[in-house]
Order: C-alpha cells, then structure tokens, then sequence
C-alpha cells in the first residue's frame, strides 16, 4: 500500500482560491472570537508530547505492529493515557473496538497470458505485473476473460463522466489508467481539479469501481508521473502479505483479480490487439468517452495463504453537556511496520515521528479538552489501528461507526507532526473541499501564519492517510499541519529537514525518537486542532459541510436528511 507521509511531511497543499472557496461560512463571529479563544485555551503538554512519543517509539513495543505483542502493549498504554487524562471508555463501557482483519498472501502466481491478438502477450510476476486477491479465498482462477480498455474507469454523475457507460463488463477484465483524466492540466482547472489528484484517480477507487460493475479481474496501468511513484514501489507493495477487513461475505463480491501492468507491456498489449495505446489513452481523457473492447482473452491465477486475525482501535469520549449525540472526532492511527528490513542490525522501525508522535498529539488533546471542561457536543478520540495497511482500523470504524456518522460534526486527523520547530506557514492537505477550512483560516491567521500551497497536488495526499476514511462516508476532515518555512531557517531549511526525514528515515529503523527535536511548531498546529474541535464542539449551530461539487458531497446530504 501507499499510505502517505503525513501531515508535515506531505506539505501537499494550495491557498489557490477556486470557486466553491469563496462561497464562506459567516466567519465575523469567529474572527472576533479567535484572540479571546487563544488566551482560554488550555497549555497543550509538551511533556506529554515527549512521554508519549518516546514510550511508543521504544523498543519495548516492537514497532507496533498489528496483532504482535506490540499491539497489545501499544492498546494498553493508550488507553491508560485516556484514562489519566479524562476520558470516558467510547464504546459502551470499553476502551476497544475490536478490527477483525485477514491476511492474504498470493503464492504460486502464474503469468497473466492474453491471447487472440496478432501476438499472444505473457506479462511475468514482479517485473511485468503485479497480482493479488481481496477475496479470502483458498485459490484463485480467470480464464479465457474478454478484455475491455475503460479509460480511466471514473463513474462520476455530479461530473457527468462514465467510462462504464454502454459497456457490459461483468466477468471481463479492465485496463485502467491510473489518476484523473486531466492530470497533465498543471493549474486546478478541469472537470477533476487538474493537476490536484481526486478520490477518482486513487487506485483503490478504481479497483472498487470495477468491482461494482461486475469485472473479474481489473488491471491498472502503471506510468510513474501519475502515480507519482515508480514501479519500485508497486512491486514492493503488492508482492507478500496483504491485510484486508475480516467480513462476513469474504469479499467475494470484489474483482477476482486486481493488479498492476508496466506502461511497456500494456503498450504490447494494445499493439497485439490492433489498437494504438498512445492515442486510445488520449481519447480516454474527453468526456464521452466510450469504452474499448480489445478482442483479447485474459487467463491467470494463484493460490493464497490466508490467516485471520484481530486487532484494536482505542476509543475514548468526553461527553456534551447540551447536544451529547453529536460529536467531535480526532483520530491518530497508532500502528506501524514492525520488524522490518534491518539497517547496521537494527529490524525495529519504531515509528517515532510516524506515527508515535501523532499518538501523542490525540494524548495532549484528551487531556486539553478535559482540562477545559465538558463541551456542548460530545468529543471522541479514536486511535486507530492498521493505517499502514491500508487505513484498514479508520475504515473499519467508519463502516461500524460507534458514534453514528450522521451525528460525527467533523474532526481532525494527525499523522505526524511537526517536530523542526514553528513555521510561518500552515498546508492544507485537499484544500478546496470542505467548510471545515473556512473555520481553520482564521485561527491560523490569528497566529500570524499564512497558507501555504501545495506542493504535490498530484500524489492526491488528501486520500492516503486515516481523515480519508471518513470523508468517504461523508465526514469532512481536517488534514493539515506546518508548511516547510521555519521561523528559523526559512524554506531551504524546513524543506531539507523534510527531504532527510523521507530519504534517511521514513518507514525505516531510524525513526527514532530524538530529544533535541523541537516541538513548538507541534504545539501550535495543536493548539490550532484545540481550537477548531473546541469551535465544532461548542456551536451547534455549525455543521460544516462539503463545497458542492465534491465528489463526498452527497452522502453528507443525505445522511444529514436522515438523521
């Protein structure tokens, strides 16, 4: 999987005004409530900060990974932390949710073979395609399945775009281009935002799409620029184990094969078939286009290994005072690799800044929140398992909500925070969705920091880490933090510190705690979520919701008109 690098470390963001972004909540009350609201809120504990970080990031935890003592350890701690710090057990006198997961691991895997071209085309495991399964099934079999070129594979009615449309796919496999139909637009304009990658152009959206109109197997062109990763990566996250929700249907109404192909063999794959890649891919990105039936017959296949498992969110709430159905969420995923690949002997990534140090920041504000008092509204912190896996502990939560998302007012997610000091700056990840921005705009400003832009609108950061799972199902999210330019150092540094951390200790042994890291830039990006959850939790009058246009938009209508 491609989970993202998280909050600091993405500074994937844009103070691009579009339409929808104009269309503001009232804010004059905010604005002249921000300076008074900074001076009543509650210290955010850097000792906390500290503790909490380096308990997690030891080796005593094992790099907390999912259902390993680790996890146990981990589960433990963090709800005493709750515990210590006011909260009430979230789920009916518990501190856990349980997260039934399964672990898939594709054995065995033969070529995919395309036959009834000018050429048969064979596409090896690894180096050519890569294959796997969601189906918790012993074995795997396609045979002889027509093949269909679907463009981009987006169904999207408020756009007025469907691939599928015309077309019968039901047991035939797909080809599909990875992100949006206009990703070499460079500014925000077009029907998908342009550059910026929408829910569309993820791959997993995709691969449920097919899904949904019967395909048996769905194959995903990989090309470097829109991904935004090479094939390196593809390779490594789809080969071995793979974690999926434990449901009672076993998934079997997912594609029986999903996968990858390299950009050269689906080029040899459309040449087999008469069709020109290149310019059938062109097509793909106007609206109305139809889809293209190869002529070819796809066969492939393997066995899985399968073992079932369970893992655990931690929930804790303070309860509303004047509306204690409806809540406030922060969530922080506590999870990561594990035992890992070892660097000078170590094999324990210990997951300090990723994503122990956001494990800290839900700690500090439970105990922020508590100290201040109860709220109107209710306010839940979950942390969640199995981010790296998928998002799977926030899915799981989202799809068996404790706290009925209809009734979920908005929150903020963390993932990783910002331990290089304070910026003058503020990213927000996805920016142009939702009026939860509005409401964090002015808080920023009233710490004399600006919005930055966003770097990598392309790599559709907004849809990689926990906030997503939420906002799927119609809770719109908070996904922000510290932009790069340090008070301290400016740009070049705060960039620099951020290009080390990716190259030297991302998802690595080396993600150490360190105590000369610098947490005020944490604390104000805290103090900031203190704010905004404070704010959501005190007004009910306030329920933000999604600009029109946003491919969550519906769902938050009508959950809001079933309430």
């Amino acid at each position: 999987m491609d989970a993202g690098l998280g909050d600091w470390q993405n500074v994937a963001h844009s103070n691009k005004l579009r339409g929808p972004m104009r269309r503001l909540l009232p804010l004059a009350p905010l604005l002249f409530a921000t300076a008074a609201q900074a001076q009543t809120t509650p210290a955010i504990s850097t000792e906390t900060l500290k503790t909490v970080t380096q308990t997690l990031s030891s080796d005593a935890y094992e790099g907390r990974a999912p259902t390993t003592p680790g996890e146990a350890k981990t589960v433990a701690y963090i709800a005493e932390r709750f515990k210590a710090a006011g909260l009430k057990p979230g789920n009916k006198g518990s501190w856990y949710q349980d997260v039934p997961m399964v672990e898939i691991t594709a054995e065995n895997v033969r070529p995919l073979t395309f036959t009834g071209g000018k050429a048969p085309v064979t596409m090896a495991y690894k180096t050519e395609m890569v294959a796997g399964t969601y189906r918790v099934t012993p074995r795997i079999d396609v045979a002889n399945s027509d093949v269909v070129f679907v463009g981009y594979g987006i169904t999207a009615p408020e756009k007025g775009w469907d691939d599928y449309a015309g077309v019968d796919v039901k047991g035939k496999t797909v080809v599909i281009l990875i992100n949006d139909a206009d990703w070499q637009t460079m500014t925000r304009d077009g029907p998908f935002e342009g550059r910026a990658m929408t829910w569309y152009g993820r791959w997993p959206y995709k691969f449920e799409n097919a899904a949904k109109h019967g395909a048996a197997a769905a194959l995903i062109v990989h090309d470097t620029e829109p991904a935004a990763y090479p094939w390196a990566v593809v390779q490594s996250s789809w080969t071995g184990a793979q974690y999926e929700l434990d449901e009672a249907d076993g998934h079997m109404g997912q594609s029986q094969i999903v996968g990858w192909m390299q950009l050269a063999k689906a080029k040899e794959l459309f040449a087999s078939a008469g069709k020109d890649f290149t310019a059938l891919a062109a097509t793909a990105k106007t609206k109305g286009f139809r889809a293209v039936p190869l002529g070819l017959k796809m066969s492939g296949g393997f066995t899985n290994a399968v073992k079932k498992s369970m893992s655990k969110n931690v929930v804790g709430v303070l309860p509303g005072t004047a509306a204690p159905d409806d809540y406030v969420l922060y969530t922080a995923h506590w999870d990561h690799l594990g035992r890992c690949d070892p660097v000078n002997g170590d094999d324990i990534c210990n997951g300090a800044l990723d994503n122990a140090s956001g494990v800290a920041g839900l700690v500090s504000l439970a105990e922020a929140q508590a100290k201040a008092g109860p709220a109107r509204r209710s306010i839940a912190f979950v942390a969640v398992t199995a981010e790296e896996s998928g998002l799977l502990g926030s899915r799981y939560y989202a799809e068996h909500p404790i706290f009925p998302l209809a009734r979920t007012v908005g929150g903020v997610n963390m993932d990783g925070l910002n331990v290089i000091g304070k910026t003058r700056d503020f990213v927000l990840v996805g920016a142009g969705k939702s009026e939860i921005e509005d409401l964090i705009k002015p808080l920023v400003a009233a710490q004399g920091r600006t919005i930055s832009p966003e770097a990598n609108p392309e790599r559709g950061s907004y849809y990689r880490s926990d906030h997503f799972s939420f906002a799927k199902l119609g809770v719109p999210m908070l996904d922000g933090g510290s932009g790069e330019d340090l008070v301290v150092g400016g740009v070049k540094a705060g960039h620099a510190a951020r290009e080390d951390y990716v190259a030297n200790r991302y998802h690595k042994p080396q993600d150490e705690y360190d105590p000369r890291w610098n947490w005020d830039g944490a604390v104000a990006d805290l103090t900031l979520y203190y704010q905004l959850g404070r704010k959501l939790a005190d007004d009910t009058a306030l329920w933000p919701n999604w600009y029109q246009g946003s491919e969550f938009r519906a769902i938050r209508d009508r959950d809001r008109a079933g309430k």
